[in-house]
């Protein structure tokens, strides 16, 4: 998780606030990547607790990536990730043992008691030093945030947007990609996050880009009547990526990687993406 907007540390903690209310309802359907059988392979794989997979995630945990705190349901994007890769390496849904964890605690040094943790972890060169992960199981998108009273909250395309004012933070991945789909007259530039969500709250602007998960933030617990317009198209390019949490040389690195892989390589992930992120938080893909 990227900690230059100071309002994304808080970001997985205040969004208990409302998140929790307003993602508790149960999609029509899960995929069906949740295992039934064990195979051989997972009684092959050094774990922490022979014949079981221990994960970890955030005490609490939070919608839309576990849906209602209750990582065991499989229902919300991170809890169907970690099953879809149980499935993968081979452990039935039973074999799976859930625990919680402290953020910061995690990324820290030193032995786990589990055998990978998944809570919008970001891959960096920093953490890398302390911890392992494997390849990026999502990389976050930008989306356009507004308030229920500005001027772009009925907006449905590009083009709605095209007579408005974004704004954005200078140099971040979010102005770039605002640039590439509205047009460098139409973006205000801001030197902070922070800023510009400042900006919108006085009107000074009709909307801003950010990643998306920070969006659920802005929207659930800072902004009033805050509102997700939709993601801009082909904005996954040069995102935060986030991995599954290993200890440094664990043994699961390798395996736990090739099933993130393979998942990718199937579809899978980007299915689960759109089922728990997209359709489930309504934030369509802005044309």
């Amino acid at each position: 998780m990227s900690l230059s907007f100071k309002l994304r540390g808080a970001a997985l903690t205040a969004v208990a606030l409302v998140a929790m209310a307003g993602c508790s309802s149960t999609p029509e359907e899960t995929p069906s990547s949740t295992p039934t059988t064990s195979t051989p392979a997972a009684v092959e794989l050094e774990t922490f607790t022979e014949g079981k997979l221990t994960i970890a995630t955030g005490e609490p945990a939070f919608s839309p990536w576990v849906l209602n705190d209750a990582p065991e349901s499989g229902e919300g994007f991170e809890a169907a990730v970690a099953y879809a890769v149980a499935e993968q390496l081979g452990f039935a849904a039973e074999d799976v043992v859930w625990v919680r964890t402290p953020f910061e605690s995690v990324i820290a040094p030193g032995p786990k008691d589990w055998d990978f943790n998944l809570q919008q972890f970001s891959i960096t060169d920093e953490r890398k030093a302390a911890v392992d992960f494997s390849s990026p199981y999502y990389t976050t998108s930008q989306v356009i945030v507004t308030t229920e009273a500005s001027k772009a909250a009925d907006a449905a395309s590009l083009a709605d947007l095209s007579a408005l004012t974004v704004g954005a933070s200078v140099g971040s991945t979010s102005y770039t990609a605002a640039v590439a789909q509205l047009g460098e007259g139409a973006v205000q530039v801001f030197n902070t996050n922070d800023e510009v969500v400042a900006a919108l709250q006085a009107g000074q602007i009709d909307a801003l880009v950010i990643d998306l998960p920070t969006g659920f933030y802005l929207r659930d617990a800072v902004l009033d009547g805050g509102k997700i317009v939709g993601q801009l198209p082909d904005s996954t390019e040069g995102g935060d990526q986030f991995g599954l949490l290993l200890a440094k040389g664990s043994p699961l690195t390798a395996p736990v990687t090739a099933a993130v892989d393979a998942l990718r390589e199937d579809g899978t992930l980007a299915a689960l993406e759109e089922q728990w992120l997209n359709s489930a938080e309504n934030v369509p893909v802005l044309q």
